[in-house]
């Protein structure tokens, strides 16, 4: 399963793509909007964890312009919004 983690956290990123990695997935990075896209043109993505906040385009608009490209992997939104 390969899977895309995006949150300008790094530290955070790094902590969540370690964790995957030592389960076996093989695991993406990107801090922000525009590495996040240029990856997923050219990876498909079994899974993406997306932060909601992140450096522009926001995560929500990533999001969208995905859905409208046609891209349907899952993606699990990574907030502190309540």
């Amino acid at each position: 399963m390969r899977i895309l983690v995006v949150d300008d956290n790094t530290e955070l990123a790094q902590s969540i793509g370690s964790g995957l990695t030592a389960e076996a997935y093989a695991v993406d990075l990107a801090y922000d909007g525009p590495t996040a896209d240029e990856l997923v043109s050219v990876n498909p993505y079994d899974l993406v964890g997306l932060d909601w906040s992140i450096p522009p385009p926001s995560g929500l608009e990533l999001l969208r312009a995905w859905r409208r490209q046609g891209l349907t992997m899952p993606v699990l939104m990574l907030t502190g919004r309540t």
